[in-house]
C-alpha cells in the first residue's frame, strides 16, 4: 500500500473576531465542492493531535493518499478586545487613524500601488462620517420641529438633536453586520494604533506561534505548510522570521512553507513603527528553509494584488529568493456567472482564495493543503504572473 502524503498545517487568519470552527465549516463546505469539480477525492474528519483548534483532512488524487492536520492559530481573543469601542471611541479611532495614514504620507504612497484597498481603507472612514451627518440632520429636524411644536424652542430642541443622533448611531451600529462600518475601522485603527508596531499583546502571541511551528516541525511530517490570509500574511512572515532566527528549522526535519493569500502587507510596512515587519520581511525573503508562495488577485479590492511585499517595501535584500507573486486570476477562475453572483460582494471575494473555484486553474487551495505535492514542488520553475508590482514606494525602510 502506498504510504500518504503527511502535511501539517498551521492557519493563521487575519483580523477576524470570529471563533475558529468557521474557518473549519468553511473548509468542509468548500472543500466538497472544489472536489466535486476537479475530481478528487476528500474526506474530512478530525485530527490525531488535539491540541489547540483543528480538523483532518483525507485524500485521494488520481490513486495518492494524503493525510492532512489543519490547526488554528488563534489570536480572535485580542481581535474582540480591540473592537470593544463605545461609538465616541470608534470616532476617535477613525480621526485618529486617518491622521496616522495621512500625516506619515503612508496614504499617498499606498495609492500608487493600488487604489482598490486604499479605497476599501477609506470606506469605513466615509461610510461612519456619513451616518453621523444622517443621524445629525434627522435629530436636528425632529429637535427643530419638537422645539416649534411645544414652544420650548432651544431648551427641547437641543437635548431632542442630541437624542435622535444616538439614537441613530446607535442603530446604525446594530447593523453593522451587513456594512461592515465599525469592522474595518477597528481592523485598520488596530495596525495603525502603533504606527505599524505590534501591540504587546500581538507580540506575545507570535512568540508562542513560533514556539508552536518549532514543536510541529520536530514531528514526522512531509510538509510544514503555514498559510496566512490577509493581515495574517504579514503576522506568518515575523512568526516564521523568529522561528528561523532562533535556528529552529531542522535541515533533516519536514520541507516549511509559507502560503500567503490576500496580503495587506503594505498597511502596515508603510508606517513608520513597523520596523519589526520590515525587518522580518527582507531576513525571510533570503532565506533558503522555505518555500514562499505569495498569491493574490487585482479583482480582490481589500489585497494588495500582484504587489510584491517585500520589493514594496523598500527591502529587497540583494540576495533575495522570496515570495513568488503568483494571480489567483479571478476573471479567468471563476465562470461569467460566478463572477456575477459575487459583483459587488468585496468583502466574501476577500476570502475566495479559501473557496472553490469553478473553473480552476494553477491555483487550487484545497489542492495545495490536502493534495500529495510540497508547495515548492507545485510551483517549481514557475515565474512571478504578469502584472507583478515591484517597485519600492515606500516612505519608511528603517529595520
Amino acid at each position: 500500500m502506498t504510504r500518504p502524503f503527511r502535511r501539517r498545517i498551521l492557519y493563521l487568519p487575519g483580523y477576524d473576531p470570529i471563533p475558529p470552527r468557521r474557518y473549519r465549516e468553511l473548509y468542509k463546505r468548500e472543500g466538497a465542492k472544489q472536489a466535486a469539480i476537479s475530481g478528487y477525492d476528500l474526506e474530512f474528519g478530525s485530527r490525531r493531535d488535539r491540541t489547540g483548534f483543528g480538523w483532518g483532512v483525507n485524500g485521494n488524487f488520481n490513486g495518492t493518499p494524503t493525510e492532512t492536520e489543519i490547526e488554528v492559530l488563534v489570536w480572535a481573543d485580542i481581535v474582540q478586545g480591540s473592537m470593544g469601542q463605545s461609538i465616541p471611541a470608534t470616532y476617535a479611532q477613525l480621526l485618529q487613524t486617518a491622521w496616522t495614514y495621512i500625516g506619515t504620507g503612508a496614504l499617498f504612497r499606498l495609492m500608487r500601488l493600488r487604489r482598490g484597498p486604499v479605497l476599501a481603507a477609506l470606506y469605513p472612514v466615509v461610510v461612519l462620517l456619513a451616518q453621523l451627518c444622517v443621524a445629525l440632520l434627522v435629530g436636528g429636524l425632529i429637535g427643530w420641529l419638537l422645539g416649534r411644536l411645544t414652544g420650548l424652542g432651544v431648551w427641547l430642541g437641543v437635548p431632542a438633536t442630541l437624542a435622535i443622533t444616538w439614537i441613530g448611531l446607535r442603530l446604525w451600529q446594530r447593523i453593522d453586520g451587513r456594512i461592515f462600518a465599525y469592522y474595518l475601522m477597528h481592523d485598520y485603527a488596530f495596525t495603525a494604533q502603533h504606527l505599524g508596531a505590534y501591540p504587546p499583546a500581538l507580540e506575545d502571541r507570535l512568540s508562542t506561534f513560533a514556539d508552536r511551528l518549532a514543536q510541529v516541525l520536530s514531528e514526522d511530517w512531509d510538509e510544514v505548510l503555514v498559510v496566512g490570509h490577509s493581515s495574517g500574511a504579514y503576522l506568518g512572515v515575523s512568526v516564521l522570521a523568529e522561528l528561523i532566527a532562533s535556528g529552529r528549522v531542522r535541515p533533516d526535519g519536514p520541507k516549511l512553507a509559507f502560503l500567503s493569500l490576500g496580503q495587506v502587507v503594505p498597511m502596515a510596512s508603510f508606517l513608520p513603527g513597523a520596523s519589526r515587519l520590515r525587518a522580518d520581511l527582507r531576513a525571510l525573503s533570503a532565506r533558503d528553509e522555505l518555500a514562499w508562495i505569495d498569491v493574490t488577485a487585482p479583482g480582490d479590492a481589500c489585497s494588495f494584488g500582484l504587489c510584491d511585499p517585500v520589493a514594496v517595501s523598500g527591502v529587497e535584500p540583494p540576495d533575495r529568493k522570496h515570495p513568488l507573486i503568483l494571480s489567483a486570476a479571478f476573471r479567468q477562475t471563476l465562470s461569467p456567472e460566478r463572477q456575477r453572483e459575487l459583483r459587488g460582494r468585496w468583502f466574501r471575494l476577500h476570502f475566495q482564495y479559501l473557496c472553490a473555484f469553478d473553473r480552476p486553474g494553477e491555483y487550487d487551495y484545497f489542492a495545495i493543503t490536502a493534495g500529495p505535492l510540497t508547495l515548492a514542488d507545485r510551483f517549481a520553475g514557475r515565474q512571478h504572473s504578469p502584472g507583478r508590482i515591484a517597485r519600492a514606494v515606500n516612505g519608511w525602510t528603517t529595520t
